[in-house]
């Protein structure tokens, strides 16, 4: 359990910028599904029930202006930096392990 910080900036605009924080690096990912799934609701508004795959998602991220993550290293008591390329690798490894849960 690493506290993370995501970092998000949709647009070339500064005032696009935000961030949250979460208990664990897999919250965080979760949080940027989730960012992506407000985000297909907010585009088709009227769609009851809405599906993606793996690399809509994806696609998503790389057209995100911004988007790291700040992840807690305890031995040296600092944040680590990480980037897009990581942030898909670890959703991807996310979404496997719930995949293969639920079957």
């Amino acid at each position: 359990m690493s506290h993370t910080i995501l970092l998000v900036q949709p647009s070339a605009k500064a005032e696009s910028r935000s961030y949250s924080d979460y208990e664990s690096v897999n919250e965080c990912m979760e949080g940027v599904c989730k960012i992506y799934e407000e985000h297909l609701k907010r585009m088709n508004p009227n769609t009851p029930s809405i599906t993606y795959d793996i690399s809509q998602l994806f696609d998503f991220v790389d057209q995100l202006n911004d988007l790291s993550c700040l992840v807690y290293q305890k031995s040296s008591n600092t944040y680590a930096p990480y980037n897009k390329d990581w942030i898909k690798e670890k959703i991807y490894i996310l979404l496997r392990r719930q995949a293969s849960k639920a079957q």
